[in-house]
């Protein structure tokens, strides 16, 4: 059984899709929950929310140590993440830097912030990060699959690093969900989503609350052996090509 009753859990990137399927499973097990976003996010419905840009290193480090004079969390989830840059032609060195600042090196500063408090804590202690496939194989987004393996290299640092302290590190490896992230590319074509759903074993993508599951679930005591490590929630994507044996067959 899950257990996170009042237990102090940061999410990142709380506003968006995955954020608040996140934020709603924490809720529901009792979990304290320190909403973070960007500054246009609507995070009224949090009681502690902060509002702020990974990309600004001071206001970065300023909210971590805000939520730590309120007590140190139990767990940090790292899930916000952003991408526009889909193929090489539109990665100019400004679109790279900001998108590598946006989904790796900004988290990398958040993070790390909460790890002397975190040392010195007892019990249940964990980070999560929300990766992507983009980190495994290419599926577009040059700058955005770059960073989210960063992140994987980051989290497993932890994992090593950290473990003498008791604390744990996973990651979560999503694929293709529905979020307002797609809506660009729903409004170019309204099909894209049915012909996606062609190349996953499942039949259909990831729902976030499918990744919630997999997020909470590493936070938790529950995963109290599990660091190091990484869990796709990918409806079989990863697995192997279906559209190759499909086309062999």
């Amino acid at each position: 059984m899950i257990d996170l009753q009042d237990a102090r859990v940061v999410v990142t990137g709380a506003g968006g899709g995955v954020g608040r399927a996140l934020c709603a499973t924490l809720a529901r097990l009792g979990a304290q929950v320190i909403a973070c976003d960007m500054p246009e996010a609507d995070l009224s419905a949090h009681p502690e929310a902060y509002h702020f840009d990974l990309r600004d290193r001071v206001a970065t480090l300023s909210v971590a140590d805000t939520i730590l004079s309120k007590g140190t969390p139990a767990a940090v989830i790292s899930n916000a993440g952003w991408t526009r840059a889909e193929t090489f032609r539109l990665c100019t060195p400004d679109v790279v830097e900001d998108e590598l600042t946006r989904n790796f090196t900004g988290a990398a500063h958040f993070t790390q912030a909460f790890l002397p408090a975190m040392r010195a804590g007892t019990g249940n202690r964990a980070f999560v990060f929300v990766s992507s496939v983009n980190a495994l194989t290419h599926h577009g987004n040059p700058p955005y699959s770059a960073a989210k393996a960063a992140m994987l290299a980051w989290s497993r640092a932890i994992a090593v690093e950290e473990g003498r302290h008791g604390i744990r590190s996973n990651a979560v490896i999503p694929a293709s969900i529905r979020t307002a992230a797609w809506e660009h590319r729903l409004q170019a074509n309204p099909a894209i989503l049915d012909r996606l759903a062609a190349i996953y074993p499942l039949r259909r993508i990831v729902t976030t609350d499918e990744v919630a599951a997999a997020v909470v679930f590493l936070a938790s005591p529950a995963a109290s052996g599990i660091t190091g490590t990484t869990l796709t929630v990918d409806a079989g994507l990863m697995a192997g090509n279906l559209p190759f044996l499909d086309a062999i067959s």
